[in-house]
């Protein structure tokens, strides 16, 4: 099983930042040619990207290692077409398609891979970076079966909508558009990515908008910092209370099927099949992240 709670940002012009990047526990690593390099750098950004994908495909890190998706520039720029060309290739596992606005963007992208990855293994992370974005977001979600992620993207978001620069608390100006990402994604079965918290020198402010993000039904989160990723990672993964809540849920529903009752009473709830069914979901998770967070205090 596969998960994708920490997506890290990582400037494609910076061969340094990306070799530390790939020996990082970050469960994504989002190579950038768009925003995060200026644009004297992108043939840069391209070829750099490209061989390290090269060497990586070459030897194969053991263990678990974080995916690596490029985020390409916007579809249907004349860089974009650079992008795949030089990026695609072995050592790729998907793209980050940034201000998607239309399901037809998706099917563009689709077509032009259609010849080059026929057996469709490189997926999509669709960035919802404006008002139209979001509110295309369900058909974006259900565009390709490419598709493996809608991800917020905050800061052009706030931008496109003319909010102020400066973050405030949790962001509640945000919480609808976040809340419509998560149904839009969870509607078509794929993961939903909560944007970056901005400031790396405010670690309780991260905490608590991925707190945040989790609670709403974010899946994981972006991020700009390899010092941000051990949060991120924590938040969105099963802590020891959660675990141990789901395997005495799971024991007492199958004694209850054993005894032939249908649904019981557990702790002051009622539980029955969508219970349990997340529950072991839960347990599937902290076996393949291979043990639980710390208890949340």
């Amino acid at each position: 099983m596969e998960f994708m709670r920490s997506l890290m940002f990582v400037p494609g012009h910076r061969q340094r930042m990306i070799d530390k990047a790939l020996a990082s526990e970050a469960d994504v690593l989002l190579l950038d040619i768009e925003d995060g390099v200026p644009p004297a750098e992108k043939d840069v950004a391209r070829e750099t990207i490209a061989a390290s994908l090269r060497a990586v495909a070459a030897n194969p890190p053991e263990g678990r290692h974080p995916l690596r998706f490029v985020r390409i520039n916007a579809i249907g720029h004349e860089r974009m077409h650079e992008d795949l060309g030089t990026v695609l290739g072995p050592g790729l596992e998907g793209f980050c398609l940034p201000k998607v606005e239309t399901p037809d963007q998706i099917r563009e992208v689709d077509e032009l891979l259609a010849s080059k990855d026929p057996e469709g293994t490189i997926r999509y992370v669709a960035s919802i970076e404006s008002a139209l974005g979001l509110l295309n977001a369900p058909q974006i979600a259900a565009a390709s079966p490419r598709m493996a992620a809608l991800m917020f993207g905050a800061e052009d978001f706030s931008k496109d909508l003319g909010l102020p620069t400066l973050r405030v608390a949790e962001a509640s100006e945000l919480l609808y558009a976040r809340s419509a990402i998560v149904m839009a994604a969870t509607a078509s079965h794929i993961q939903s990515v909560d944007g970056v918290w901005p400031d790396i020198r405010d670690p309780e402010g991260l905490l608590k908008d991925t707190l945040q993000a989790r609670r709403l039904g974010f899946t994981g989160k972006s991020l700009i910092h390899p010092g941000q990723i051990e949060t991120v990672n924590n938040v969105f993964r099963p802590d020891e209370g959660e675990v141990d809540y789901a395997r005495r849920v799971i024991e007492a529903f199958e004694d209850a099927q054993a005894r032939g009752d249908g649904a019981i009473a557990f702790g002051g709830q009622l539980i029955d099949a969508p219970i349990v069914d997340r529950a072991r979901r839960t347990l599937a998770m902290h076996e393949a992240l291979g043990g639980a967070a710390p208890a949340s205090s």
